[in-house]
Parts: structure tokens; C-alpha cells; sequence
């Protein structure tokens, strides 16, 4: 979806039927300039606070949720497997970049069951997963990096989701742009890692599938793969369109974002 320059992908169908947001933003139709040109949504990359917090104002007023900018939730991504159960009490925690409250700390996933309280991470290769429980009206937005990926972050993010609703909860899961294999290569320990984990890495390739590790792993914390969709978009490979750190280093950061509205 596109508007005044600004892109992003949604699922409207989800929102029009259960009153959910899920979004995933571009890196245009922003304020900043290189090298975070143009809708860097991270306060920790270096980039203008006044700057980063006037591209907030502007992503979630085209989801329509400008009426939550000051209780969006943001964490101190640390790429670990740490999951945070967000309260009325967290609402707002690192909203803005220009002062404010701190985000919540060492934290890549957070989860709710609260109505409007947007929950934000950040990346540039790594794995945006969103989790949804429709029928129980509750999220879950992970960050997942090969670190957290190995440590847990998705199986984690969805436990929690569940024990926040219900054990037999149907979900699920968006998966946004990330490094593709085409462009992920790393080496055999780290290889060796995930291969002694999940059954779709190959232990003799030189590259690395985050995004099939992470569609095995929502599937073994039971989100079968018809209820996973994948944008299949390689960040790397689209730096016009998204942030890539392995393909520009110093850049910005695009976002995951969920919200239950209704």
C-alpha cells in the first residue's frame, strides 16, 4: 500500500474483520537523510531524533493510528529471546526519540492482549515475525536475527502468546522482509548451529535461510505453514525499498508493527 510516498504492507482483510493491524513499513516517504533516507523508524542508529519521531508520526497516521502515536511500545532489541507481556503500565515505553520514556530493555519480542497499544520493532535483514490470536484479539511482534533465531525468540513469542490466551488458540503468523540466502552468507559454525537445529538447513551450505527457519520454528510451536504468510521479499536485494545492514552498514531501520484497534 502506498500514500503520500510513504509504503507499506498490510493485511486490510484482518483489520475490517477482526479490528487487528499488522503492518510492515518501507524505507520511503520519510523525513530523513541518508544514509537513513527516508522512513528510518530507530532512534539508536544515529539519525535525527526530531527526524525519526516526525516518521513515526507519519507511518502510523497512514495505518490510521494516529490517534495512538504517544502509546506506541518499542524494546531495546538486543537479538536475544527475551519476550515482554505488555500492560497499560508499558504503553509509550521508547514512543519517542527525542526523550520520553526508555523502551522496554533487552527485549526482542513483545505481546499484548491490550487494545490500542501498537507494538513496534525494528530491523534491517533480520526477521520481522508478527503472531495473531484473532479469535482471543491478542499479538505478538518478534525480532529474529540468526542469535535470536537459535535462541528461541519465535517458539518463545508464541508460548507466551498462548499462555496469554489460550493453549488450543488458532494463530497466525506474518513473516516481513528480510536477507534472503541469496545474500546471507556466514560461516559453517554458524551454519553447523542451525543445522543442528532445524531439519531445512542444509549443514553444507555456505548460506544461511533465516526465513525457513523461522516458518520451521512457528510450525514445531504449532502454526501450521497454511496459516504462515510470507512476504518472501530479500531485503539485501531491495535496498531502494527496504534497509539492508549486511548489504549498506550504516543505514536505518524499517519496522514490524501490530495493533489491536477495535
Amino acid at each position: 500500500m502506498v500514500r503520500d510516498g510513504l509504503a507499506w504492507h498490510e493485511d486490510r482483510s484482518l483489520r475490517e474483520r477482526a479490528g487487528i493491524v499488522v503492518a510492515f513499513s518501507e524505507r520511503t516517504g520519510g523525513l530523513s537523510g541518508p544514509p537513513y533516507a527516508s522512513l528510518n523508524l530507530a532512534a539508536h542508529v544515529g539519525d535525527e531524533p526530531d527526524a525519526v519521531d516526525e516518521n513515526r508520526r507519519r507511518f502510523l497516521d497512514a495505518l490510521d493510528l494516529a490517534d495512538r502515536r504517544d502509546r506506541l511500545t518499542c524494546a531495546q532489541q538486543v537479538h536475544g529471546a527475551a519476550v515482554r507481556i505488555v500492560q497499560p503500565r508499558d504503553a509509550g515505553r521508547g514512543a519517542h526519540a527525542a526523550g520520553g520514556v526508555s523502551p522496554v530493555p533487552e527485549t526482542d519480542a513483545l505481546v499484548t492482549t491490550q487494545a490500542g497499544i501498537p507494538l513496534m520493532l525494528l530491523y534491517a535483514d533480520c526477521v520481522p515475525v508478527v503472531v495473531v490470536a484473532e479469535r482471543a484479539r491478542a499479538v505478538a511482534v518478534a525480532h529474529a536475527g540468526w542469535r535470536g533465531l537459535a535462541a528461541g525468540v519465535v517458539r518463545n513469542a508464541v508460548a507466551a502468546l498462548r499462555s496469554a490466551t489460550s493453549p488450543d488458540e488458532d494463530l497466525v503468523a506474518y513473516v516481513g522482509p528480510h536477507i534472503g540466502p541469496c545474500c546471507y552468507e556466514v560461516g559453517p559454525e554458524v551454519v553447523s548451529q542451525f543445522a543442528n537445529k532445524f531439519v531445512t538447513i542444509r549443514r553444507a551450505s555456505a548460506v544461511l535461510d533465516l526465513g525457513a527457519a523461522a516458518a520451521e520454528e512457528l510450525e514445531s510451536s504449532g502454526v501450521p505453514r497454511e496459516r504462515q504468510c510470507h512476504l518472501g521479499i530479500c531485503t539485501a536485494h531491495n535496498t531502494e525499498r527496504f534497509f539492508s545492514y549486511r548489504a549498506e552498514g550504516r543505514t536505518g531501520r524499517h519496522a514490524a508493527l501490530a495493533c489491536i484497534v477495535a
